[in-house]
Formats: C-alpha cells, sequence, structure tokens
C-alpha cells in the first residue's frame, strides 16, 4: 500500500527520490521519510503528513548524495508520526518496508534481550533490528538470514553504511520493480516512481532478492541461487500520470472513459461472425464449452464489477457464477468442483486478498482467469490465461476508469462463451455493433457534468444517501453508493430496489437522498413502484433514466438521462453519472478527491 524509491549511481538521489515519491502519492500515505547513504553514516529525515513536509525539513548540505531509499508510509503498525515513518534504522543499517512482519512481537522480546532498543511502535523496526544483528559484513548474507526467520509480506530496501553504493531488494508478497539505467539504477514499489529516469524494468517475483549497484543489478533468491529474470520495456508515456488540465486525476479519468472502453475492445471484436477474440485465454473451444461453474474473485470495485459480470454471464452464457469477496475466499473451506473456472480481478494486480485467494483457488484446482490492468503484475505473471483491461495508470484512489473497463472485458468474456453455448451469431453481431458505440454514448453522459454539478450542490451538506437499482443496475448502485463514500465521507448504501421496502424505507424521509437508477428494461415496471414508494414518503430522488423517460422523471427532484443501449451495455453508461455525482459533492466539500484519507490504491497488506 505504501511507496518505495531507491537509487544507486551518479545521481542526486535525493532529488530522485522525492520525484518517485510524487509520483506514487496517489496510492495513498500518511507521512514520508529518506535515507542519504553517506560516507560518515546514514542520513536520514522523515516527516508525518505529505511530501511537502519532508522537503520543508531537508537540509540540502545534509542530503548530499547519489545512493538512497525513500518511503511514503500508510499506518498498519503504530500511529501515523514522524517516528513510526521509514526509513527506519538500526547501527549503520537503514531500511524501507511495505507489508506487514506477522511474528514481530516474539523477534522483538528476543532482540530486547540482546540489547536493541526499539524507538516506534513498528513492525518494520523489528526487521532492521534484525538486519543489524545478523550483520558480519555482508549485508546480503544478514538480510538472507533475517528474511529465512520472519513471518508475513515484505517489500524491502536496505542500505548500510559500509557499502555506500549497494540496495539490496527482497520481495514476498508485496511488489518491488527494478529499474535499469545507464550509470544509475533503481528499485521502487511502481513503475510510475522511476518513470522519469528509466523505461526498462524487472518485475521480481515472491522469492526473488537483488543487488543494485551502479554497475549493475543481480537477482537471485533467498538460498543465493541466481535467479534469471526478463528486463520489459514500458510502453505508457509520463503524461498518462500526469493530470492533463484537470483539476484532479478523478476527473480526468472519468473522463477518459470514451477512450478506455474502446481501448479495453479494441482489436477483440469479430463483429461477422459475432464473436469475440480475446488472445490472452489460452482454452480451446472445447474447454470453454466444458465450463460447468464459474467463481469470480474481487475486492471493492473490481467486486462490484465482478457482480455486473454475474448478471451478464448468467442471462447470456448460461454459466452459474458465483461472486466472492477475495477477503473471506480462503478463510473458509470453498468447493472448487471439475469444470470450474476462477476469474480473478484486480486492478493493480497486486491486491493481497486477491492474490492469496487466487493460490488458494489454485490449490484447490480450479482453472484461473487473470483480468487486470497492469502488465507484470503479480496476478498477471500467476494467472494460467488473462486479459489486460488497457485502462492505462490509474491515479485516483478511487477507482472510474478500472470500473467500467473491467465491465467491458466481463461482457466480451461472455459474448465469447455465449457463442459456444447458446448465443446465435447474429445476436453476438447486434451486441458487438452497439458496443462499438459505447463511446460516443459515453461521452453523452459526460456532458451532462456540469447538469450533475448543479445536483450536487443541493445534496452536498447532507450525511446519508440511498442508492437503488434492479437487475444489472443493482451493482451499479453498490459502485455508486461506494463512491460517495470513499471520497465525499457522505454515509452512503446501495440496495435491490425491492429491498427497500424490507427495511431501509424506515429511513425515508425530506433529508434522505435516494438515487434510482431506473433505466427501460425488463424490470422497469417494478422500479415505478419503487420510486412512489420513496416519492410518498418525502425522499428527494434523484433518477438515472433513459432518454424520453416521462414516467419517472415525473416523480423524481432531479433527473440525469443516459441514451438508450442494449441492457449488456447499460452498465457502462449508468455508472458514469454516479461517478461525476460523487466526484462534485467531495469537490464542494472540500475533499481531496485523489487521495482520500485512510485509502490507498493498492491493498498490498491483509
Amino acid at each position: 500500500m505504501c511507496g518505495i524509491v531507491g537509487v544507486t549511481g551518479t545521481e542526486d538521489a535525493a532529488k530522485v527520490i522525492l520525484e518517485g515519491l510524487k509520483r506514487l502519492e496517489y496510492r495513498g500515505y500518511d507521512s514520508a521519510g529518506l535515507a542519504i547513504v553517506r560516507p560518515d553514516g546514514q542520513h536520514v529525515v522523515k516527516e508525518k503528513g505529505k511530501i511537502r513536509n519532508l522537503e520543508a525539513k531537508l537540509n540540502a548540505d545534509d542530503m548530499v548524495g547519489t545512493c538512497g531509499i525513500g518511503h511514503t508510509r500508510w499506518a498498519t503498525h503504530g500511529a501515523p508520526n514522524a517516528v513510526n515513518s521509514h526509513p527506519h534504522t538500526s547501527g549503520d543499517v537503514a531500511l524501507v518496508h511495505n507489508g506487514i512482519i506477522e511474528n514481530y512481537n516474539a523477534l522483538k522480546v528476543n532482540l530486547g534481550k540482546q540489547g536493541h532498543v526499539f524507538q516506534s511502535d513498528t513492525d518494520t523496526e523489528v526487521l532492521v533490528h534484525l538486519i543489524d544483528e545478523l550483520y558480519k559484513g555482508d549485508l546480503v548474507n544478514a538480510v538472507q538470514q533475517a528474511l529465512q526467520v520472519v513471518d508475513g509480506a515484505f517489500g524491502i530496501a536496505v542500505t548500510h553504511s559500509d557499502h555506500p553504493d549497494l540496495i539490496v531488494g527482497a520481495r514476498r508478497g508485496s511488489p518491488l520493480v527494478v529499474g535499469v539505467g545507464e550509470g544509475s539504477n533503481y528499485l521502487a514499489s511502481d513503475v510510475a516512481a522511476i518513470m522519469g529516469q528509466t523505461r526498462q524494468v524487472i518485475y521480481l517475483d515472491d522469492g526473488d532478492m537483488v543487488t543494485l549497484t551502479p554497475e549493475g543489478v543481480h537477482t537471485f533468491n533467498i538460498d543465493n541461487e541466481t535467479v534469471t529474470k526478463e528486463i520489459q520495456e514500458i510502453t505508457w508515456d509520463l503524461d498518462a500520470i500526469q493530470k492533463g488540465g484537470y483539476e484532479h486525476f478523478m476527473l480526468k479519468e472519468i473522463f477518459e472513459q470514451p477512450q478506455t472502453i474502446k481501448d479495453s475492445f479494441r482489436g477483440r471484436i469479430l463483429a461477422e461472425a459475432g464473436d469475440v477474440k480475446l488472445g490472452g485465454i489460452h482454452l480451446t473451444d472445447w474447454e470453454l464449452r466444458n465450463i460447468r461453474r464459474i467463481v469470480i474473485l474481487a475486492c471493492g470495485t473490481s467486486w462490484h464489477a465482478g457482480l455486473v459480470g454475474e448478471y451478464l454471464l448468467e442471462e447470456y452464457a448460461r454459466i452459474p457464477v458465483e461472486v466472492e469477496y477475495a477477503s473471506e475466499f480462503r478463510y473458509r473451506s470453498p468447493i472448487i468442483e471439475p469444470g470450474t473456472l476462477c476469474l480473478v480481478m484486480s486492478q493493480s494486480g497486486e491486491t493481497i486478498d486477491t492474490l492469496e485467494a487466487m493460490r488458494e483457488a489454485k490449490r484447490k484446482g480450479a482453472k484461473i482467469m487473470g483480468i487486470t490492468n497492469v502488465v507484470g503484475s503479480t496476478i498477471a505473471r500467476e494467472s494460467e490465461c488473462g486479459v489486460y483491461i488497457h485502462a492505462g495508470p490509474e491515479i485516483g484512489v478511487a477507482s472510474t476508469k478500472a470500473f467500467t473497463s473491467q465491465v467491458t472485458i466481463l461482457a466480451l468474456f461472455t459474448i465469447l462463451l455465449g457463442r459456444r453455448n447458446i448465443l446465435s451469431a447474429d445476436r453476438g453481431t447486434q451486441m458487438l455493433n452497439e458496443l462499438k458505440l459505447l463511446p460516443e454514448l459515453v461521452q453523452k453522459v459526460l456532458d451532462q457534468s456540469d447538469h450533475i454539478k448543479r445536483i450536487a450542490e443541493v445534496y452536498a451538506k447532507h450525511t446519508n444517501c440511498l442508492y437503488l437499482g434492479r437487475g444489472v443496475n443493482f451493482p451499479i448502485a453498490l459502485e455508486g453508493a461506494l463512491k460517495l463514500k470513499e471520497i465525499s465521507y457522505i454515509h452512503a448504501e446501495g440496495y435491490p430496489a425491492a429491498e427497500m421496502k424490507h427495511g431501509p424505507i424506515a429511513l425515508i424521509d425530506p433529508d434522505m437522498p435516494v438515487v434510482v437508477i431506473a433505466t427501460k428494461d425488463g424490470s422497469y415496471g417494478k422500479i415505478v413502484g419503487n420510486v412512489q414508494e420513496v416519492a410518498a414518503r418525502d425522499g428527494k430522488i434523484i433518477s438515472i433514466v433513459t432518454e424520453g423517460d416521462t414516467e419517472i422523471a415525473a416523480l423524481s427532484d432531479h433527473v440525469i438521462t443516459i441514451p438508450e443501449t442494449m441492457n449488456i451495455w447499460t452498465p457502462l453508461l449508468s455508472v458514469v453519472p454516479l461517478q461525476l455525482l460523487a466526484y462534485h459533492i467531495a469537490v464542494i466539500r472540500g475533499e481531496d478527491v485523489d487521495q482520500p484519507r485512510n485509502l490507498a490504491k493498492a491493498v498490498t497488506v491483509e
């Protein structure tokens, strides 16, 4: 969840580290720090709050050096303050760490008996003291010995004053990427941190270690066996992680959706055959026809996308689907029958709960298909087959464009399976031709942003909100409520519209806004009745309706329209006004839209 940046070579290390940490701010953090290796020892500066607070504290003369490590922390053990910030030190060793050391208490007791004194409340400080205790002149050996006795997840970067040009990195459960440059080499938790320095990268796998010096990098494992890794090239531009004139990354990413949806289906449509080609799915037609059950594993927004996929796959491919919270899946005894395919969904490809659920499903014999956004991510590498959603870097913590790209991929996969079961070529062609129109239709919804902003001004001071939807729009109600919660801190809940009278209707009064997704589909007549129930109790109704609707519009206080499309594509339109509504409400309330409190972009700890 945190950010790591390291550099060794010929550059001003402090400058490179600060620039890299700023590019990782989107991941969420509460403090920052860096350590520069100098001939007279480690020079460490760390501070609570934003990176600008750290910059203000730096003494330029003290930070001169060409080797160093930096970190942005998201608190797990110990309060967010300067003492608990990384890097942590012991003797001449400095360390930054993402993850959790689960047996830190027992290790701390033993180290205390050997005279080690701890300054912080963190699990990380125990690891740096352990490395210091084991150090006998060989830093790599000390790190290897330490990692053999710790339990938990880690991505670490370690330096020592005796080795002023050396960084040692190691990974288990928390991502690390090596940047290969000319005269300098880099270590980071995300490629975004080092995009300004190099495009040549090496992705580390669990159990990998690496040493970086100005002369080069060496990859090996904890048993000191050399591991050969492929150098890959980053293909996206640095501009992709800039705001491009928008006030916030989230707004930019909402408005990118016409393009990102197009990128998700580009080159994958066989319209004349009414079929889909997904190159990363290495399953034969026979294997596809013999899928008997699909389990979707995901968390948060990806879980909502999975719920949309459940509706689509069952309706158009006639395959039973279960959508599981990845965080719960491996802590019970899931039943994986022959013919089960697990779809594993994560924007980052590094979500620890989803990754571990995938590994549990694999152990139980399921076929694994990954759906992720990040090339080279752990889920992408460990899946048997998979599909990239091609949404481009998503910087805003609250996911928007990745959600619509995930839904697009799930719909394409639905058509692919459907064509091998019950879906006719004509029906497939009709669906895919309609998909080609979606980017233009999404743009029509985005053009209503100012109208949605005026609605947001009416409701920005409210403290509660209900979201209602039926059928495939029920998951969209959940996603709309989540967006409002994430960035505006307004309590919001999503429900199937018919469930309102089984409890939530007790909350309806003039101070309770109710957002209703009421597009024209098979359940339209039923949701009209649900809206009437809200109106009868003086609830304030914001309705998302199909263009030309008059019945629900007449019952509503505010109306947002979306163009008419086939039911399979409706979620890609109905979610967009909910993203904009949450965004505008949060901005009006003065909240930090891109970095909401307590949240992080890539959740790599349990």
